[in-house]
């Protein structure tokens, strides 16, 4: 457990408010008591009133009333949680909105004005459609960084690796940045190519160079930033073409599928999924998500991955 970790762990016990042991907090910590000690005094350098007794009966107890002191995090970390609360807040974590907006608020206010700044650039900078598979992982300081380029309408230029592996340098007139469950793209228009182009911010290598001027902004196709992405990916070769017939509503299996897909109505409670999909454990999960009768029409390697799943879950019945 690194060292912020341990400290947000301390504080989070200590904030019910009952008396701890020293024992009994250096066991929940996995720490030595002289750790113990040492995380204490820091939070109480952090502004945090807590109270000790010494001695075998001794122990920690934070003092009620007190005001909210400073985040136990440096930048990056701070960035970092904020924008996790922030994608939790639209969506990202079904049954969460609501008390990510609670959290989010109250880190915000613990930032120094800096940080502050950088979240409020990521906030008004970023659009999106919430998502819960899993994402490469991503440089705050990038992230922020093009965030408020694209609020202060500010070129930049940065290094940037295609999907094919290709490595090119780009001078980009950053319009949004869009955050699709847990990749993020930068949408902006790319001065080198006279075109509008999505890139992902995963792919940008180093800090983006920000050039301290100012240019007028385009009007970006479609008018929005979200579309112009998810068109993007939608007509970008795919390794399958999945076509199924399924004796479901068309409604409730388009409400699942979103815009990973489309669905055609063959009837009153049936319809036709389509899908171009680099990977095929996308569609099996929506197949199963569904308790409904259905025939593969393509690939034949979807087939051949469903009678793999089910001879799976067969053998773990028995």
């Amino acid at each position: 457990m690194s060292t912020s970790a341990r400290m947000l762990r301390l504080l989070s016990l200590l904030q019910t408010h009952r008396f701890w042991s020293g024992r009994e907090l250096a066991g929940r910590l996995e720490v030595s008591e002289r750790t113990l000690r040492r995380d204490v005094d820091r939070l109480r350098d952090l502004g945090y009133d807590v109270d000790a007794v010494r001695g075998a009966a001794g122990g920690y107890q934070l003092r009620a009333g007190g005001s909210l002191a400073p985040l136990l995090l440096d930048d990056d970390e701070a960035v970092a949680i904020a924008a996790g609360l922030r994608s939790a807040a639209n969506g990202g974590v079904p049954g969460f909105e609501d008390t990510a907006v609670q959290a989010l608020t109250k880190v915000i206010a613990l930032m120094p004005p800096r940080l502050r700044r950088r979240m409020d650039a990521l906030k008004t900078q970023t659009e999106g459609l919430p998502w819960t598979d899993g994402g490469p992982g991503l440089d705050a300081a990038v992230l922020t960084t093009l965030a408020q380029a694209c609020r202060d309408d500010e070129p930049v230029s940065f290094d940037y690796t295609a999907a094919d592996g290709t490595a090119t340098g780009r001078r980009v007139e950053p319009h949004r940045l869009v955050n699709l469950g847990r990749r993020w793209y930068l949408v902006g228009y790319d001065r080198d190519r006279q075109d509008w182009r999505s890139f992902r911010v995963d792919r940008v290598a180093g800090t983006p160079a920000t050039s301290g001027q100012r240019f007028r902004p385009r009007e970006i196709p479609g008018g929005n930033a979200v579309t112009f992405v998810r068109n993007g990916l939608r007509n970008q070769p795919q390794r399958y073409q999945v076509r199924v017939r399924m004796a479901a509503p068309a409604a409730a299996v388009g409400a699942y599928l979103g815009r990973w897909g489309d669905v055609e109505p063959a009837g009153a409670d049936a319809c036709v999924l389509s899908m171009n999909t680099e990977t095929l454990d996308w569609p099996v999960m929506v197949l199963a998500n569904f308790d409904c009768d259905f025939a593969v029409e393509t690939p034949p390697e979807l087939v051949d991955l469903l009678a793999r799943v089910a001879r799976r879950f067969t053998e773990a019945t028995r």
